[in-house]
């Protein structure tokens, strides 16, 4: 990939630059008589981190192989740059692309590795390892030059690969589950330094991933996807305070989801009834009837004994102590309902089996549809 042949027609530098970094028009991809993408369509803006996220088999992967052109479009455009690269091959594409194995070559030293797409295009050694030797001080491994990948750790791993991706100053830079070979403190550390190279060098990445704290944690934008379409686009706030569908509040950080009733009050707010208690809350459009209450496990309430006005009934089925939090799990009297609660460490854990009271803190409550 990253292959610019001579001759190759780009838009106008100008133009260009006003141009998306990638669109998608009616993308359509299909396996035989199995459709993977039944139709995309987005734009990616230049200098974003956007990340493609969902469940494993929704085709984020797909959508990515299809801009790197490891994959091609059964029907649609792609577009980068405002260039039409459908027909093109991965090697005609202005992309570069970041493994989940690295796919670093073993035989090869860090300088041999990063200098490698440089060197296949038919740049001069020297200036090629002046190249390599600036982007390996930029993801901070001056002095590593010589190891081979087999001496590193793995995010040392990690950073050569994206090292060999940016050295080739790609118009668009490729995350395919990055950090799924790294243990959970290596994983925050690593994510931190591919956000900060970059908004350093306003790099235009599409990050794939299915880790929704990872996905939070990087993105400017991320597009959720299942079966193959997009679910709901938006910043990372928008999605987690505003979901547009149970699937969203479910998958985003994890929710708890009541039935309630519903009753507008006026064009914007409505009066919410979960057994006796009332919240008033905005409607969010949905009419008069059924709806679902979407709650984060940290703005639920809990103390021991009887309910009192503004709170639910329940008892208590499991209790754990996690370090940096409690965690419950609550069954609501009457209804059934299971829910999750994360609260701060504050004395011991209540009891498994008392009876507990839960609140809702509306702040961290929002309707979706049923």
């Amino acid at each position: 990939m990253n292959q610019i042949l001579p001759g190759q027609p780009r838009p106008a530098p100008a133009l260009a630059a006003t141009r998306p970094a990638v669109e998608f028009r009616g993308v359509v991809k299909r396996y035989g008589p199995v459709t993977a993408v039944p139709g995309l369509d987005f734009t990616i803006a230049r200098g974003t981190l956007v990340t493609l996220l969902g469940p494993s088999g929704c085709g984020k992967t797909t959508t990515l192989r299809m801009i790197a052109g490891l994959e091609s479009a059964s029907e649609g455009q792609i577009l980068i740059g405002g260039e039409d690269v459908t027909p093109l091959s991965a090697a005609e594409r202005d992309v570069s692309m970041v493994f989940q194995s690295y796919a670093l070559f073993p035989h090869m030293t860090v300088m041999e590795n990063v200098c490698y797409g440089l060197r296949a295009s038919g740049l001069r050694r020297a200036e090629a390892e002046a190249m390599a030797a600036e982007k390996l001080a930029t993801v901070g491994l001056s002095g590593f030059e010589r190891r081979l990948p087999s001496e590193l750790s793995g995010g040392q791993q990690q950073r050569v690969a994206v090292a060999r991706a940016i050295v080739l100053e790609p118009k668009v830079l490729l995350f395919d589950e990055p950090l799924s070979n790294l243990d959970a403190k290596l994983r925050r550390r690593v994510r931190a330094d591919i956000r900060d190279l970059q908004q350093k060098l306003g790099l235009t990445v599409v990050y794939v991933t299915h880790d929704q704290e990872e996905a939070l944690a990087v993105s400017d934008r991320i597009i959720v996807m299942r079966g193959g379409c997009i679910v709901q686009d938006g910043s990372p706030r928008d999605l987690y305070e505003r979901p547009g569908n149970r699937f969203i509040a479910d998958f985003i950080g994890n929710a708890n989801l009541l039935p309630v009733l519903l009753r507008r009050l006026d064009d914007s707010l409505a009066e919410f009834s979960i057994g006796a208690l009332r919240l008033t809350l905005p409607h969010r459009g949905l009419p008069d009837g059924a709806a679902e209450l979407a709650v984060r496990p940290q703005c639920l309430g809990l103390r021991p004994g009887a309910a009192a006005a503004g709170e639910l009934p329940g008892h208590l089925r499991k209790a754990a102590y996690l370090g940096d939090h409690l965690e419950y799990e609550v069954v609501l009297d009457g209804s059934g309902t299971e829910l999750l609660l994360k609260r701060p460490v504050e004395g011991a854990l209540i009891p498994e089996g008392s009876a507990v009271a839960v609140s809702i803190d509306p702040a961290g409550a929002v309707v979706v549809p049923a």
